[in-house]
């Protein structure tokens, strides 16, 4: 098929709120690869936190506008560049890093992108394009978070948002080592989170605080692990885990985010830097913190992929939107009521 030089795209044009960031351009140029890249005509693509709080948080000098935001995505490849491992053709998905973003201003909200051959995965026949396009970022951050705690068959790990992309990942991976996982979310998503795999279910908007509920509530044999998918800016849950984490246990964190500044954050703040800094002689905190990050691991891609064309992960897709309607497809992701993916189908076939 032909290429052509420009493209649709929604691009950052200044800091700010989704329709005030955003505008859709019809002639933002084709980027063509470079060495050990594909170009790869994007399906669909999908929406994550960090793509809108780039948008709102970002000042102009450190994101370098104007970019294409977001970074999942899934397409087939139309110019293989000599790749030895892909061909034209070839269904393929998977995502752009930040700093790849920013030194290229490609996200994928647009019809092309030019992305490193590690970057991706070539799409199993059993999962659609739709579904592949929210895959990559957050099941990596499950995985890589899972690893980070070195959970275990026979372990019990709690996972504060299951109903999250992040947790609902978080909740299959743990099932296929062979963890034990109890998750909470709101009542309305409890089907959710037991169909992905969770073994129990706790409703937090009827036990009140978690850390209150855990600490009248003990359980029987403490947590391994607490997987905070939330990334709660309130450090209760971590500072209180002595009476519920067991000894040797691990928190961690998808990253804690305040929803605004003020004398509670500043509070949240102190709590939260005095346990993480100070020894657990001084705080009474036994369990480690840690916080999840997400690095590209070509292994780790090719794990996941196994576990998706072997039906042991099964990808949750919330609602689709039309390329034309990215700015409502937004409003959903940031209404906090999204269950599973926000997805955008950038191509009409798809």
């Amino acid at each position: 098929m032909s290429i052509p030089a420009v493209q649709r795209a929604w691009v950052s044009v200044r800091k700010g709120v989704p329709s005030k960031s955003l505008e859709l351009k019809t002639d933002w140029p084709v980027k063509q690869p470079g060495s050990g890249e594909v170009l790869v005509k994007i399906q669909a693509s999908a929406l994550n936190p960090i793509g809108y709080k780039m948008l709102k948080l970002l000042p102009d000098f450190l994101a370098k506008r104007p970019y294409i935001p977001e970074h999942d995505f899934s397409g087939f490849v139309v110019d293989s560049n000599n790749s030895q491992e892909y061909s034209n053709g070839d269904q393929v998905y998977g995502w752009i890093r930040l700093d790849a973003q920013l030194k290229s201003k490609q996200g994928v909200l647009a019809e092309y992108i030019s992305i490193s051959q590690d970057n991706i995965q070539k799409r199993p026949s059993n999962v659609s394009a739709i579904e592949a396009a929210g895959v990559s970022l957050v099941a990596l951050t499950a995985l890589q978070s899972l690893d980070t705690v070195k959970l275990e068959q026979d372990q019990t790990i709690l996972i504060n948002g299951g109903s999250t992309a992040v947790g609902s990942y978080a909740i299959q991976l743990a099932k296929i080592r062979g963890a034990k996982v109890i998750a909470t979310a709101s009542g309305k998503n409890e089907k959710f989170v037991r169909d992905v795999g969770a073994d129990e279910f706790i409703d937090y908007t009827k036990v009140g605080p978690l850390h209150e509920y855990f600490s009248k509530n003990s359980p029987s044999t403490k947590f391994n692990v607490i997987f905070d998918a939330v990334g709660m800016f309130d450090p209760s849950l971590y500072t209180y885990s002595k009476r519920y984490l067991a000894p040797n246990g691990v928190f961690i964190s998808a990253g804690p985010q305040p929803h605004g500044f003020n004398l509670a954050t500043v509070s949240q703040f102190l709590r939260l830097g005095g346990a993480m800094i100070f020894p657990s002689f001084l705080t009474g905190i036994k369990g480690k913190f840690k916080i999840s990050g997400v690095v590209n691991k070509v292994d780790d891609m090719k794990l996941l992929r196994e576990y998706l064309e072997q039906g042991k992960l099964k990808p949750k897709v919330d609602s689709t939107f039309e390329f034309d309607d990215v700015l409502q497809a937004y409003e959903k992701i940031l209404s906090s009521r999204a269950v599973g993916k926000v997805t955008i189908k950038v191509d009409p076939s798809a």
